[in-house]
């Protein structure tokens, strides 16, 4: 229960924090501005698929925290053997990682116009993509050639099954980055393409966030902290 609090929590920081950039939570009735300018201050509306990916985060912040919760809760059964960490998941985080930074860049030369640096960052962020999903299936090979198969204890149920689920999500956001490839390879990027770059960053940013707290899962340093919290709170 404390984990889910803890993590819910972050959540609604960082959900409370991007609405508030966004003036989600602004009062317009309240502000001054000239009559004939619907938007006070030059600053524009928030567009609907920013929006609405913030609500798919949020939906897919809250999944991984029901799963952490049942990892968490899981651990205290007698049938639970720890899964050993692959030592190729520090290569994976350092893919996903660099992947994060090289759609940043993209986003960063697409706002100032630098189109052909742009594309070449999404091209290298696809391939850090691939190349992380790679190493996730080599991570799952290394487990179960060292004997840790799916159905053989929960901590491998559960290592297999959330970092699968993360794996889709990560296929998910290549998906989205093949089509902003493809709609900005010919001519200018457009505000629209700009869009679109800056949503495929700001899922990836999620999505390693997301990597970095089950890493810590996994590798056991999330124990140290959820014992912390729990003398804090008692």
């Amino acid at each position: 229960m404390t984990v889910t609090l803890i993590f819910l929590a972050v959540i609604a920081a960082i959900a409370g924090w991007w609405l508030s950039q966004q003036r989600m939570l602004s009062k317009p009735w309240l502000e001054v501005g000239h009559h004939h300018d619907p938007r006070p201050q030059g600053r524009h509306p928030i567009e609907p698929a920013r929006l609405g990916l913030g609500v798919f985060l949020a939906v897919v912040g809250a999944l991984f925290t029901l799963f952490i919760s049942a990892y968490f809760m899981r651990m205290a059964s007698t049938d639970w053997w720890s899964t050993p960490m692959p030592k190729l998941l520090w290569l994976n985080t350092a893919v996903l990682a660099a992947g994060s930074l090289t759609l940043h860049a993209a986003r960063l030369s697409a706002e100032r116009h630098r189109d052909d640096a742009a594309r070449t960052s999404l091209i290298a962020a696809l391939a850090l993509g691939l190349a992380f999903l790679a190493g996730q299936v080599f991570a799952w090979r290394e487990l179960t050639d060292a004997g840790y198969r799916l159905a053989d204890n929960p901590a491998n149920s559960f290592f297999y099954m959330i970092t699968a689920m993360h794996g889709l999500h990560i296929v998910g956001g290549l998906i989205a980055l093949v089509r902003t490839l493809l709609a900005t390879r010919k001519g200018p990027i457009d505000a629209k393409g700009t869009l679109s770059i800056t949503l495929c960053a700001t899922y990836w940013h999620f999505m390693l966030a997301v990597w970095i707290v089950l890493f810590a899962l996994f590798s056991g340093w999330a124990n140290d902290f959820i014992d912390l919290c729990r003398q804090i709170l008692t």
